[in-house]
């Protein structure tokens, strides 16, 4: 499971780089630029390498190369073309694939050229927002269809986590400005997806509120010293994987039931399982959110 993906269908070529199957295959038979094995059932297959040569030649060609062109030139100098181009380019389809060209060849440097780039336009939020958050979308995409192992993802996210933590060490040392709320914020037992609680954990202290972080799956029974430290607590946490939609209802009750301690308690759910939760039986105290933007509107 935990192997890199090494062996390619033309439909993950075509999920990943956006170029058409059929167009595919006229570069390839037109141009010769790829050369894909076939199985014993005569189905082309690709390699890691020929993917890479391809999301190499989908951003130049997206920039105005014409393909007869990149065509002719040498293999070994087409990378060194992509860092240029991604050098001197900030739209939002050149970094998406310049981020993603990153992660299917494990090259650091691309992502921070691609990253210093637009920190030169954008603030640290609107690249986020603008970029990660889109290219956090296509990865779970991608992953849903096989197209990436878990290699790939790791590496990117990574990287990603590092870019949250840093400009959230640039501010919390800061006092809170704002004293009506306390974020408690953590991942219930289990969830290890932490970018989202992460960025939302930089939000929340750039907004001047105490934010007490407690990370990756942390059981409901931690919470209760909390209550005990502080006033108007905000229980902030992001369920991606966990609880899933058999344990949800009673993940809500088990923490009501811990909680009770509170006099006024408050439980900020976001995540792909609040779907599961049925609307007229969430109680009073929890407020669901359907994204990270709408949570940041709310501080």
């Amino acid at each position: 499971m935990n192997n890199v993906k090494k062996v390619f269908s033309i439909r993950d070529l075509e999920n990943l780089s956006g170029i058409k199957a059929h167009t595919i295959r006229i570069w390839e038979k037109r141009y010769n630029l790829f050369s894909p094995e076939r199985t014993d059932t005569n189905i082309r297959t690709y390699s890691l390498s020929s993917l890479q040569k391809l999301l190499n030649i989908t951003l130049l060609y997206d920039n105005g190369y014409k393909i007869s062109k990149i065509a002719k030139i040498p293999e070994p100098e087409i990378p060194n073309m992509v860092r240029e181009v991604v050098s001197n380019k900030t739209s939002k389809s050149q970094n998406l694939n310049a981020f993603k060209l990153a992660m299917m060849n494990f090259d650091q440097t691309v992502f921070f050229e691609t990253y210093d780039k637009l920190l030169k336009t954008k603030s640290f939020g609107e690249i986020f927002k603008d970029v990660f958050i889109p290219l956090l979308n296509e990865i779970g995409l991608l992953w849903q269809t096989d197209t990436i192992g878990p290699a790939h993802e790791h590496f990117i996210t990574s990287l990603i986590k590092q870019k949250i933590l840093v400009n959230t060490e640039r501010i919390q040392h800061q006092k809170p400005t704002k004293t009506n709320k306390v974020f408690v914020s953590f991942l219930p037992e289990n969830e290890i997806h932490d970018i989202g609680i992460l960025y939302l954990n930089y939000e929340i202290l750039l907004k001047g509120y105490k934010v007490v972080y407690l990370g990756q799956t942390i059981p409901i029974e931690y919470l209760i010293d909390l209550v005990k430290y502080f006033d108007n607590i905000y229980f902030l946490s992001y369920f991606t994987v966990k609880p899933d939609k058999t344990e949800i209802s009673n993940y809500i009750k088990e923490f009501e039931l811990y909680l009770r301690e509170s006099s006024n308690p408050h439980f900020w759910i976001l995540g792909r399982q609040i779907q599961h939760l049925e609307p007229s039986k969430i109680p009073s105290f929890v407020k669901t959110f359907t994204s990270i933007e709408e949570v940041i509107q709310n501080l």
